[in-house]
C-alpha cells in the first residue's frame, strides 16, 4: 500500500494547491481535499469522512493543513488514522480569535446572542452558534504535528501558537519575516526547506537570521 499526502486548504483556498507539495514528497501521493462547507461541525465531518475512505488505500497518511483548513481538521476525530502532520499558520484557538474580531467592531457578546449573527466591514459573519460550538469543544489533538508560523501574522499571536505547541507537544518553527499567508518566493522557499528538513529529521536544527525554533 501507498503513502498518502492530505492537503487540506485555508479560506478562499482550492485543493489544486496541494500540487506544490508534490516535489517535496516524491515518495507518497499527493492530493488535496476541496470541503463544501464552512463550519467546523459540517467540515469536520468531511474530513472525517474523506480520511476514513483514504485509510482503507493508503498504509499512512501525512497531512498538511493550511491556516483554518488545521483548525477544521483538528474538530474531524482523526487522530488515530493520521500519522504525522504539518501545520501552516494554523488557527489553533477559534474562540480567541472570534473574540479578537468581535473586539474590532466593537461588538459585545449579548449583541451577538440577541443576533445570532452580524456581519463585519472585514467581510466575516460573526456567529453566536459557531462561538458557543468553538466553546463547547475544545481541540483535541494527539497527532505528532510541525508548526510553522510567521512572526507577522495577524490572527494569531505568538504567545497563543506557542501555548498550542507546548500543551499537545508540537514543533514550533518561526519564519521571522513571515506572515500569515505564506505566498512569497522567500516565504514559499523557507516553507519548501523547512518540509525538506522535517522529513529529513533535520527539523529543529537549522539557524538563520530568519529562523527561530521553539520545541
Amino acid at each position: 500500500m501507498k503513502n498518502l499526502v492530505l492537503y487540506v486548504h485555508g479560506k478562499g483556498g482550492s485543493a489544486a494547491e496541494s500540487e506544490h507539495y508534490k516535489s517535496l514528497f516524491p515518495g507518497c501521493e499527493v492530493t488535496g481535499l476541496d470541503y463544501q462547507t464552512s463550519t467546523p461541525w459540517e467540515t469536520g465531518e468531511e474530513i472525517r469522512q474523506a480520511v476514513e475512505k483514504l485509510k482503507n488505500e493508503y498504509e499512512r497518511i501525512i497531512l498538511i493543513a493550511n491556516s483554518i483548513g488545521a483548525f477544521f481538521s483538528m474538530n474531524a476525530p482523526i487522530d488515530t488514522m493520521i500519522r504525522k502532520a504539518y501545520f501552516i499558520s494554523p488557527i489553533v484557538n477559534m474562540e480567541r480569535l472570534i473574540r479578537d474580531m468581535m473586539a474590532w467592531t466593537s461588538v459585545t457578546e449579548a449583541a451577538l446572542e440577541a443576533k445570532g449573527v452580524i456581519p463585519t466591514s472585514f467581510g466575516e459573519d460573526l456567529s453566536w452558534k459557531y462561538l458557543c460550538y468553538v466553546r463547547e469543544h475544545p481541540v483535541q489533538w494527539n497527532v505528532p504535528t510541525e508548526i510553522l508560523y510567521g512572526r507577522n501574522d495577524d490572527l494569531t499571536s505568538y504567545k497563543t501558537v506557542a501555548a498550542f505547541a507546548k500543551e499537545h507537544g508540537a514543533r514550533l518553527t518561526v519564519m521571522e519575516n513571515g506572515e500569515h499567508w505564506f505566498h512569497t518566493a522567500e516565504q514559499m522557499r523557507f516553507l519548501d526547506e523547512w518540509i525538506g528538513d522535517c522529513e529529513n529529521n533535520r527539523c529543529g536544527y537549522k539557524r538563520s537570521r530568519r529562523l527561530s525554533v521553539r520545541i
